[in-house]
């Protein structure tokens, strides 16, 4: 099925948007092994290009001084092919990004509040959850990014219990749909 996925790909990047602490990162690297592609995870790029964490930028120039790094980032891994992208959650708000993700296929990563809840209550690194209650900024964030993730080619809504490799797979099968589907219109 992979290989499929390959030969349809034909070198196409897959860039993984979604809320923080989708998998997307986790599920961008097995993706990366399954096709036999580069992975890259904007924020990881950002922290060595910046050399300082995430957390560090906010801290000393802000959040639009990381949104600018991360649209740098970006627009130098859309260059690439055979990439699987991992990128910031709140990559989607720029325009500007979307001109570069659309050099690729967009993947959206859904992943219901009550889960991500799970996954980032004790987690003290993300600038954006510092301040207030949990649950209530995720969903804030979630109804401020919805109508930009919504604009993804693919959407893989995340089951609970659901692994990382099942979500992966999931993923390459409505790639290979969407493909499949644009390859028919082309033809038509």
């Amino acid at each position: 099925m992979e290989d499929l996925a390959v030969d349809l790909l034909r070198g196409v990047n897959l860039y993984l948007v979604g809320m923080m602490g989708a998998g997307k990162t986790t599920v961008g690297r097995i993706l990366a092994r399954e096709l036999k592609y580069r992975f890259f995870d904007t924020d990881d790029l950002i922290v060595r290009v910046a050399n300082q964490s995430i957390a560090e930028i906010f801290d000393r120039l802000g959040e639009e001084a990381f949104r600018e790094l991360e649209t740098k980032v970006l627009g130098e891994l859309a260059a690439y092919q055979n990439s699987v992208v991992a990128t910031g959650g709140g990559i989607v708000g720029r325009s500007i990004n979307w001109g570069y993700l659309h050099y690729g296929i967009v993947v959206w990563l859904d992943v219901p509040v009550e889960q991500l809840i799970q996954r980032l209550g004790s987690d003290t690194t993300r600038p954006l959850l510092r301040e207030g209650d949990v649950k209530s900024k995720l969903q804030s964030l979630l109804s401020e990014r919805e109508r930009f993730y919504t604009q993804a080619d693919v959407r893989v809504s995340t089951r609970r219990g659901e692994q990382p490799e099942e979500v992966a797979l999931r993923a390459i099968e409505e790639v290979r749909k969407v493909i499949k589907s644009q390859t028919r219109d082309d033809i038509n």
